[in-house]
């Protein structure tokens, strides 16, 4: 080992102090001319496994900004949908208050915005359950409506929640009022699975026409008063229909709501005495 350190020293020590043409820059020229042929061998044996090499550190690199861009577009995508229904539930609100804060809504009530957690079940139970209760100060039978009309009446109550049965429900009735004409009956549930109602009770001699709107009646009688406040939209006749042997028009109305696709609605609820006389003391006030 210390005999080729010694040589070694010398071939270099040699190499540095003859001239170009000497013998040890000869046996170089001679040595690299011998293994040119095996090192472009050997370069062309490696180039295939250096450019697998490549490849599959690209690959590599390329799978993980794949990956990378997968998640980041999921995540723009949640975030998209997130945005979208804030949105849109942002829109439903400042609907339902500028229905709170305008000339139709009803004098005498006061109202409780509440959002829809459960939907109705099957076509053939069409009740749905919100998001308050009596702790809200709901109570039975209140009307339930959005900005667009009503909506059923509240029919069971909890603490927190409640249940309301939809103007699609077969128990449901509400006496109405054809604003066209001034013609007015009660409002029944058709046939099952479909949103068209029936306008009943409507005798011959009042005049229906298809596309008149329909509001709720809101009658009074004595110490009586009907469930809801009189003028809530309800609908538009549909359909109307007669035959001489029956007393009655064959009325059809189509809802206003689509009952289908709710999230908040509002519940009238009616004010106490004395949160009628704060109310009126504050408009003669203002």
């Amino acid at each position: 080992m210390l005999g080729l350190v010694v040589l070694s020293l010398a071939l270099i020590t040699g190499y540095f102090r003859e001239s170009s043409g000497g013998t040890v820059h000869n046996l170089q020229s001679t040595g690299t001319k011998v293994l040119h042929p095996f090192q472009v061998a050997a370069d062309q044996v490696a180039l295939p496994f250096r450019d697998l090499a490549d490849w599959a550190s690209s690959l590599s690199s390329a799978r993980n900004e794949n990956r990378a861009l997968r998640t980041q577009v999921d995540d723009l995508r949640r975030q998209l949908v997130i945005n979208q229904t804030a949105a849109q539930e942002n829109t439903r609100l400042r609907g339902l208050l500028a229905y709170v804060d305008g000339p139709s809504f009803p004098a005498g009530y006061r109202s409780v915005a509440v959002t829809v957690i459960a939907r109705a079940p099957s076509e053939f139970d069409q009740r749905i359950t919100i998001s308050a209760g009596s702790d809200s100060g709901l109570r039975l039978h209140d009307p339930v409506v959005t900005e667009e009309g009503l909506v059923g009446q509240v029919t069971k109550v909890a603490a927190t929640a409640a249940q309301v049965t939809l103007v699609t429900d077969g128990t449901f009735a509400v006496s109405v009022l054809d604003l066209a004409s001034s013609a007015t009956g009660i409002v029944r549930h058709g046939r099952a699975g479909s949103d068209t109602l029936v306008l009943d009770r409507v005798t011959k001699d009042q005049v229906v026409t298809p596309g008149d709107p329909v509001v709720t009646a809101g009658w009074r009688y004595g110490n009586l008063a009907s469930l809801f406040p009189r003028g809530i939209p309800f609908g538009t006749v549909s359909s109307v229909g007669q035959i001489d042997t029956d007393l009655y028009k064959q009325i059809q109305v189509q809802p206003l709501v689509d009952v289908s696709a709710l999230h908040s609605v509002i519940v009238l609820v009616k004010k106490s005495v004395s949160e009628s006389a704060t109310g009126a003391a504050q408009g003669a006030g203002g």
